[in-house]
């Protein structure tokens, strides 16, 4: 059976506009709803699909951080090209850490990481929520219980280069953290089982931004965009954006 492939999302709105970026092994879902609201507070959101996201695990495990960069670059470049001058990003998960390398690389508005990793002990798990992913996938593809055993254990062996240079990409970003000066507001979920949570008090105390903020959410896991918790998310990203110096 084949599963439907989502598609990246435009929501056009004012002049303000929003990059938002989603988590590794996700994909658009992860940022739907808060590009919705923030439609409706005015605000132009564009959320693109990395190259090997919202496909078949196979994929993912032939893409790289290199690639996402460049889809995160290009994602940039589309809100530019279609008028919009002011641009913030949110980023979930490798979202937040893309988010990051961007607001070090680019004049950026503000930047929201939300549960971003910082500090690659937690291979573990972000290899734990691949496997997770891997056999999910299967599943939909109504493969039977030993054929998705055998070809998740043929995935995981054939990862291991892909969170190699995932860990190169998380520790290259915590290192030029204290670069950024663009407007900081750091979403971290305490009980996050994915990553170490000790990334977001690393974020909040190394960037160089005059303005910046930590909120934890107590009731909310690793995938906080769509937790319980997700409408205070929304309206507390909204008040920070609306904090921010747009022309």
């Amino acid at each position: 059976m084949k599963v439907k492939q989502p598609q990246p999302f435009t929501f056009e709105a004012g002049k303000r506009a929003v990059l938002l970026l989603h988590g590794f092994t996700g994909h658009t879902a992860d940022v739907r709803m808060l590009g919705r609201f923030l439609q409706k507070k005015g605000y132009t959101c564009h959320a693109p699909i990395y190259r090997g996201h919202g496909a078949p695990p196979e994929d993912l495990i032939a893409s790289n951080p290199n690639q996402w960069w460049e889809d995160v670059q290009q994602a940039l470049n589309h809100l530019r090209q279609i008028g919009h001058k002011e641009i913030a990003v949110a980023g979930l998960s490798l979202g937040g850490v893309l988010g990051l390398k961007l607001a070090y690389s680019e004049p950026m508005m503000g930047v929201i990481p939300m549960c971003a990793p910082m500090f690659f002990d937690n291979e573990t798990q972000l290899t734990k929520g691949f496997k997770q992913f891997s056999t999910e996938y299967k599943q939909l593809e109504k493969k039977n219980e030993a054929t998705i055993e055998e070809e998740v254990e043929q995935l995981m062996e054939g990862s291991k280069d892909l969170f190699h240079r995932l860990g190169g990409l998380i520790t290259e970003v915590k290192e030029e953290v204290d670069t950024i000066y663009a407007p900081t507001f750091v979403v971290q979920a305490r009980k996050d089982q994915m990553i170490n949570t000790a990334s977001a008090t690393y974020i909040y105390e190394n960037v160089e931004a005059d303005q910046k903020d930590l909120k934890w959410y107590e009731d909310s896991g690793h995938v906080i965009t769509l937790d319980k918790e997700k409408d205070q998310l929304h309206e507390d990203i909204y008040q920070f954006l609306e904090s921010l110096d747009w022309s």
